[in-house]
């Protein structure tokens, strides 16, 4: 439900305050946790988690500030959904190798 009702508000947000307000951000931010923190999310979700994340980064540290604590709350997300990619990357390759296996055997 998170995932839907942001990506109808998020384009709203982004035309009335503009796509570097610290509201717009943040929504971002829940958006990208949205996607990545769903036990379902797809290869896809995680990709566009993690370039959710690093759009809100690079525009965070531009407009905030490194240090400003939206903008180290934004890294910190990145970081997970990049832990969250790297392991569906990893259970991916895992079933892979076993169907490979598996095909070996027959």
């Amino acid at each position: 439900e998170a995932k839907a009702l942001l990506r109808k508000t998020m384009p709203v947000a982004q035309r009335v305050h503009g796509e570097s307000n610290e509201l717009t951000l943040r929504m971002r931010v829940n958006y990208a946790q949205s996607l990545y923190c769903d036990d379902g999310a797809t290869l896809d979700d995680l990709r566009e988690s993690v370039t959710t994340l690093e759009d809100a980064k690079r525009i965070a540290r531009r407009v905030l500030g490194g240090e400003h604590p939206t903008t180290t709350e934004i890294e910190w997300h990145l970081q997970e959904a990049l832990r969250a990619h790297e392991t569906s990357d990893d259970e991916t390759l895992d079933v892979s190798a076993q169907e490979d296996d598996a095909d070996d055997i027959e």
